[in-house]
């Protein structure tokens, strides 16, 4: 068979699998919520009955609940000690069910909780009742940070249009630490929007209490007055490393139980208040210092002031449309660095707050994932290709975006237009991208995408990219994923198709993926990332993940996997094979021993390091890696790693020590991160280097000032960034930023590159 055709059967096939999984998925398991409307116009509750007053849960033998929120009188005063009349008055909601280590049987300690609201406000309260407390494990209390779930934690999920797959994501632990984020399709989530909601929690002799306060201008909901919503909501138990639910949720699902909003409670009795214009404002100020050695000319200690504003305005109580003009990116924090011993492109991801919210609705095909960043799948719409240009910053002089939901619809429309800068050759360009998803059945999604850069990248003409993809979830562990795309540009007339088929079984004994993806030679989405390009790949891998019945090992996983990559012409071009060995102990520690075997073709010479060249050629090497994770039980957490191996035609020694944090006090803490590579070649030899230091010192949850200090030897850098923000009111913040990069190519006393110093202020109105 000719080889496009060939491709153009496979791609067939793949469609054809797809609607296949599609019909299989529309079984007897359609959702209430689309179709089936009571009278009110509310929606069939996927549940139990609604409690009776005065109660407030009502459960089912499935462990599916319903529950029913209570109205004050007057609202709640926000101090963490749940000591008003509403809490005697109201009886709690508890019997929470373990997720961890022990599937539905019931949590060892007591959790209470309250859903209360009045006319501006939703207020979730609770009691976490501890045996133990003077084992709590709470060090943390930087606002969104990652390591809040590594303490004990309170995690409120709210769905608040009740399609069981879409959500906010709120999270507190004993000293008030503020965390939120969007959930979307039960498994992608974005960590880095930002709400305008409080809480406070105190620590008592039995446990923890805390309350939070999410005004209903912060959350997005259907029309009308009375609404259902599904909310789940997770208490983990951290020095027993245990996690437990208000409802049941599967172990297969682990970390990722807490997006699982079709298992999530049923709320009812919430009433919304009426409309308003929903209005928000948020104008900044900015002013700093600038030093840039590399610009023609140089520039020293230039003062330059600026401001701007976003807007924000609720089109529908489900669409919400942005606009930005003169948008500065100063306050954002510095790229972690990374050393790279590949010949593919390294990916950073997106932390600027413009493109963060609805981040995870632009996601098309499955490209990004929760799990990591994109290895191979390319991303048809990449938010760092705005703005951005070979490291360096472009203006971006006005913005727009719409985002939300329709009905089964979510909707995303974005169009950015950026200016000029000689110092990197960027010409005025417009991007724009159109995403367009519909919910079909339970739990699954078919969407289109369109995107737009004009001029293009490497062309005066406009470049295109289309696409469209389906998720499906065909059970509750077995889903499959795939899209097909195509771009267009001037000069660019090959195959610029490119389509992926996924299959997965998530399991929690037993796990099973098959991957196939095709990027075409001219496929080229420009304000995408595509980390290679003209390939075919095959992906398989196969788990048994036991788990012992009693002792200090919690769960032994056995992996194996096969990777296999060629170009379109049937060539091979790379081949991973590798097993892994892991075991999860009680104590949250793991340990980890991992073999790999790896094929390598080199088409052109490949510079690895400076004065070290790989010639062309096929390469075979493998190795073998260990690695021991310490928990976060421990003042001194981490991951420790060594490996050593063969490595293209010589060898190589890795030893780093990665995700550290060392607890100082409540407040202070140092998150070190090394990493060294020893490499012999027969070209040369190198060491490779990265060395990075934070330090992180935390006055409240919204006050904080931190110190990072990063050493890159492939790029002979360093840099440091000294940042202090306050959240002086919700939503409100004060930046002060200083940055500093010098280059130690040339050995002794690094040599200044770049500085700045910057104050930005800004101030949100909510009208």
């Amino acid at each position: 068979m000719p080889a496009r055709t060939r491709e153009r059967y496979q791609c067939v096939s793949t469609t054809s699998l797809l609607l296949a999984l599609l019909a299989l998925a529309s079984g007897p398991s359609a959702p209430l919520h689309a179709q089936d409307v009571r009278r009110t116009g509310l929606p069939v509750i996927d549940g139990p009955p609604p409690p009776q007053p005065p109660e407030v849960i009502s459960r089912d033998a499935s462990g599916r609940a319903t529950v029913r929120a209570v109205r004050v009188r007057e609202p709640i005063k926000l101090d963490g000690k749940l000591d008003e009349e509403i809490y005697r008055a109201t009886p709690a909601m508890s019997g929470f069910i373990q997720q961890e280590p022990r599937e539905g049987e019931p949590a060892t300690e007591k959790t209470d909780v309250w859903i209360l609201f009045d006319d501006a406000n939703v207020y979730i309260s609770a009691i976490c009742w501890d045996s133990q407390p003077e084992r709590m494990v709470s060090n943390e209390l930087r606002r969104d940070n990652a390591n809040v779930t590594q303490n004990e934690n309170f995690v409120v999920d709210i769905d608040t249009f009740y399609d069981r797959r879409n959500g906010f994501f709120f999270e507190t632990n004993p000293l008030g630490a503020v965390r939120d984020g969007l959930i979307m399709n039960e498994r992608d989530p974005n960590w880095d929007w930002n709400a305008v909601w409080d809480v406070r929690s105190t620590v008592f002799d039995k446990g923890w209490m805390m309350e939070m306060q999410i005004p209903f201008k912060s959350l997005r909901y259907k029309a009308g007055r009375e609404q259902v919503w599904g909310m789940v909501i997770r208490r983990a138990i951290k020095w027993k490393n245990e996690n437990t639910f208000l409802t049941l949720i599967p172990a297969s699902y682990g970390g990722r139980g807490i997006y699982k909003f079709s298992s999530a409670a049923t709320v009812v009795g919430i009433e919304a208040p009426p409309a308003a214009l929903n209005l928000e404002l948020k104008p900044y100020v900015i002013g700093g210092l600038k030093t840039d050695r590399n610009a023609t000319p140089a520039i020293v200690n230039d003062f330059t002031p600026n401001a701007g504003f976003d807007a924000k305005y609720g089109l529908t109580r489900g669409l919400v449309a942005d606009f930005t003009y003169n948008t500065d990116f100063a306050q954002v924090e510095e790229d972690d660095q990374q050393v790279n011993l590949t010949r593919f492109s390294l990916f950073f991801p997106e932390k600027r707050e413009f493109f963060l919210e609805g981040q995870g609705l632009f996601d098309f095909g499955g490209g990004a994932s929760s799990d990591g960043p994109p290895t191979k799948t390319p991303l048809l719409f990449f938010s760092r290709q705005v703005g951005l240009k070979n490291g360096r910053t472009v203006p971006i002089r006005a913005g727009g975006r719409v985002t939300g939901r329709a009905g089964p619809y979510s909707v995303g429309v974005l169009n950015i237009e950026t200016g000029d800068d000689e110092a990197v050759a960027a010409t005025p360009t417009n991007f724009s991208v159109v995403r367009i998803r519909r919910d079909v059945f339970k739990r699954s999604t078919i969407g289109m995408i369109a995107t737009n850069r004009a001029p293009g990248a490497s062309t005066d003409g406009a470049s295109q990219a289309y696409g469209v993809d389906a998720n499906v979830a065909i059970s509750q562990n077995v889903e499959a994923k795939g899209y097909y795309a195509r771009t267009q540009a001037p000069g660019r007339s090959g195959d610029t198709a490119s389509y992926r088929g996924l299959f997965n079984y998530t399991g929690d004994r037993y796990g099973l993926i098959y991957e196939h993806l095709f990027v075409g030679p001219d496929f080229n989405p420009e304000i995408g990332f595509l980390r290679r390009s003209d390939f075919r790949r095959h992906y398989g891998q196969a788990r048994f993940s036991p788990r012992p019945k009693s002792g200090n090992v919690r769960k032994y996983t056995n992996q194996a996997s096969l990777d296999d990559v060629s170009d379109s012409a049937g060539r091979l071009e790379s081949r991973e094979a590798q097993g892994t060995f892991q075991v999860d102990f009680q104590s949250s520690d793991a340990f980890v021993l991992e073999y790999t075997n790896t094929y390598e073709l080199l088409k052109k010479p490949f510079a690895i390091a400076r004065d070290v060249t790989l010639p062309v050629g096929g390469y075979s090497f493998d190795d073998v890696s260990a690695s021991y994770k310490l928990g976060a039980q421990h003042r001194v957490a981490g991951s420790l790693t060594a490996k050593y191996g063969t490595f293209y035609d010589g060898h190589r020694t890795d030893a780093g020590f990665s995700s550290g944090r060392v607890e100082v006090t409540k407040n202070l803490s140092i998150e070190p991160r090394l990493s060294l590579s020893w490499v012999d070649l027969s070209p040369g030899s190198f060491v490779a280097k990265l060395a990075s230091a934070r330090a992180n010192y935390t006055m409240t949850p919204r006050m904080a000032a931190s110190a990072l200090f990063q050493y890159n030897s492939s790029n002979n850098s360093t840099s440091t960034s000294l940042r202090f923000r306050w959240e002086y009111q919700p939503g409100s913040d004060l930046f002060v930023v200083f940055t500093e990069g010098r280059d130690t190519t040339l050995g002794g006393i690094p040599t200044l590159q770049n500085r700045g110093l910057v104050v930005k202020l800004t101030r949100l109105f909510r009208l």
